[in-house]
């Protein structure tokens, strides 16, 4: 079970901070994607604010979740296919939140059908478990990806933008699933009354990354931390604001229990929005001058193609949600992380 003491300390600060705890009191979840990074920082801040919440975990590996989770009687964990599950034999939860997908771009260009699939399915089969047991909220994980190619950072994108997703790309498999998915939010919250919500993810990061973790921010960090190069693999052009976990998680709550049924809201944190050059170059400068900044063009990694997508996140704050971790308190987080 996790030992860390910067994620102890960040699920206490949230602990301490979320103001629409006692609104959970005695609630039950389902949550998806407990193993990863957003879900399993979900569990440990529900459990950790002690309101009587029982959450139900289906996951693909149980050993996995025991290890990050323990033998805490307040979680279920249900070792399964979550493509294909029947939820409903798993009985009636108060919230559903979805967290669970493929998150790695290579991943996304080797198995592309599995990608889409994965998404599509899993997605489908909640929101009828949904439907069925009437259950008060439902939130699905999505991506700030949907958005697909925006190159000009001087517009703000609200949730109603839309770029270009070219739908014949292999690399398109987790972006088009992902607008496929929030689409059928939209499309059982119209038909069948469910209370879906879509949040709308930029990258998240914090305490609790796997240390295979490949994703931009969680390289470099380490890179930082340890004393190494950094080294860009594209000419580090795409920028995107950043969000830290246990700000996810509140962002996540607070779509719960305030946003409206079929509608999606961005998670970042505006303040937070940065190039991956830009960040490589931060960190050198603010916690490692020992390190260099390379190029090595590399078009073989599966990347994205590049963005430039300043979120706005107007309408999540209109919910009463406010991030509390900038850039440099995420770095500096992540960096005492890695070094423990």
């Amino acid at each position: 079970m996790e030992k860390s003491s910067v994620l102890l300390r960040d699920v206490e600060d949230f602990c301490k901070t979320f103001a629409l705890r006692k609104e959970l009191h005695g609630s039950s979840f389902m949550i998806t994607g407990a193993t990863g990074l957003i879900g399993s920082i979900l569990i440990k801040c529900l459990l950790a604010l002690d309101e009587d919440v029982k959450i139900i975990a289906p996951v693909r590996n149980a050993g996995k979740a025991k290890e990050i989770f323990g033998d805490d009687k307040r979680l279920q964990v249900v070792e399964c296919d979550l493509s294909l599950f029947d939820y409903s034999t798993l009985g009636k939860g108060d919230y559903v939140v979805h967290c669970a997908a493929p998150t790695s771009s290579r991943f996304f260009v080797d198995r592309p059908v599995d990608t889409f699939n994965i998404i599509i399915n899993g997605t489908q089969r909640l929101l009828e478990y949904a439907k069925t047991e009437g259950v008060k909220g439902f939130v699905f994980l999505s991506s700030l990806e949907v958005y697909g190619t925006i190159t000009d950072d001087s517009v703000s994108v609200t949730e109603d933008i839309q770029g270009y997703l070219d739908p014949m790309s292999v690399r398109s498999s987790y972006p088009m699933a992902k607008r496929a998915a929030e689409n059928l939010c939209a499309l059982y919250a119209s038909q069948y009354g469910v209370p879906a919500k879509i949040a709308r993810f930029t990258q998240t990061t914090g305490a609790g990354i796997a240390k295979d973790d490949n994703r931009v921010i969680a390289q470099f960090a380490r890179h930082a931390a340890n004393g190494e190069d950094i080294v860009l693999h594209t000419t580090g052009e795409s920028a995107r604001p950043y969000c830290y976990t246990t700000d996810s998680v509140s962002a996540i709550l607070y779509i719960l229990l305030k946003g409206n049924a079929g509608e999606a809201y961005n998670v970042a944190n505006e303040e937070a929005y940065i190039s991956a050059r830009g960040m490589a170059e931060y960190l050198r400068d603010n916690f490692n001058h020992d390190i260099n900044v390379r190029i090595e063009l590399s078009d073989n990694m599966g990347y994205a193609p590049v963005t430039k997508l300043r979120l706005s996140v107007g309408k999540l704050k209109a919910l009463g949600w406010k991030p509390s971790y900038g850039l440099d308190r995420i770095f500096r987080n992540l960096i005492d992380y890695i070094a423990e």
